[in-house]
């Protein structure tokens, strides 16, 4: 039997932070699924989100949005999914179908997107309810905890490292990676599986993360203010850190690539034209579409990646956002109800 109420935390407009509230159990629309929390990921977005830089909620919102769990129920119109399968619950909850964007195979881009602990409640819960056109299967070799990254960190890393491969030139050789986090150790494990050299940047002098790079194949590692050795043919930003763009470009070859994969980022300085000059690409990463899900969950399956997690029980959710804040995660914080 169901309770009629959660153990939650939510975000609001009245303050920055998490505040830790009773609600009731969600209701599950007709297209919906509604889940038994297993296991739900600390994502930088949601520090983004608990600090208001995305905007301030219109409502009581509970964040979360790499959230793994089990079908308890389904809507009326909901498909494809059966009660007491595992699920994995995204960060775009849902699209208009209407807009270009959707029209024109770019729902990423939709006008009016849905997302999940931002719009419609998320997985910092014990139960939440999901849109079943949006949720996606989890490969199989990885238990909810390890599974719980690879719904933003792996899903946003996958299309950033995949705009990093340029438009029908060759494959990029050797990669940077700003910001050696959740994402990054991720993405680190797909190129090196693809032949490619990593050079991971991390703050300076976290000689912490560097080590941790270099475990997971980095074929160099340093802080962001150093130089590589040799140019980039492609860099990936997943530091929020503005002034990361021009060094970025510095280091990039003429025709090289810098995908910049997060959603929120400190203003970027002005720079020389020269550093843009040559052919080189700037580019952002927004959101996913259903695609990028099934093609990286697929991928995650063959690859067997090495996810690294620190596992927080749900009541300590402010605890695991702050040390993500102080940079004292290696890999993902995930919570555990």
């Amino acid at each position: 039997m169901l309770p009629e109420t959660m153990d939650a935390w939510v975000v609001d407009a009245q303050a920055p932070g998490l505040r830790r509230q009773r609600l009731p159990l969600p209701a599950c629309g007709p297209n919906d699924l509604l889940v038994k929390v297993r296991a739900c990921g600390v994502c930088r977005t949601d520090l983004h989100l608990v600090d208001h830089e995305l905007g301030r909620p219109q409502r009581p919102v509970v964040p979360g949005h790499e959230v793994v769990g089990q079908v308890l129920a389904l809507g009326e119109q909901a498909r494809g999914w059966r009660i007491g399968q595992r699920v994995g619950i995204p960060w775009l909850g849902g699209t208009c179908g209407a807009c270009p964007y959707c029209g024109g195979g770019q729902e990423n881009l939709c006008d009016h997107p849905v997302f999940t602990g931002r719009d419609r409640d998320g997985g910092y819960a014990g139960y939440c309810v999901a849109d079943a056109r949006w949720c996606l299967p989890l490969p199989e070799g990885y238990d909810d905890i390890h599974a719980a990254p690879l719904l933003c960190a792996g899903l946003i890393g996958f299309r950033t490292w995949r705009m990093g491969q340029g438009a029908g030139g060759p494959a990029p050789r050797r990669i940077g990676i700003w910001g050696f986090g959740a994402a990054a150790h991720l993405v680190c494990q797909l190129a090196v599986a693809h032949g490619q050299e990593v050079h991971a940047f991390t703050r300076d002098g976290d000689l912490r993360a560097q080590a941790f790079a270099r475990r997971l194949g980095a074929t160099w590692a340093g802080g962001s203010s150093d130089e590589p050795p040799q140019l980039l043919d492609a860099a990936l930003i997943f530091a929020p850190v503005g002034a990361l763009v021009p060094a970025a470009l510095a280091a990039v070859r003429k025709g090289g690539v810098v995908v910049c994969g997060g959603i929120h980022m400190s203003p970027i300085p002005s720079f020389d034209y020269d550093l843009l000059w040559g052919e080189r690409t700037l580019c952002s990463v927004a959101n996913l579409t259903r695609q990028d899900g099934l093609d990286f969950m697929a991928l995650a399956g063959r690859i067997a990646l090495k996810v690294q997690v620190q596992p927080f029980p749900l009541d300590q959710a402010d605890i695991a956002v702050a040390r993500l804040r102080a940079g004292e995660i290696d890999g993902a914080a995930v919570l555990v109800p």
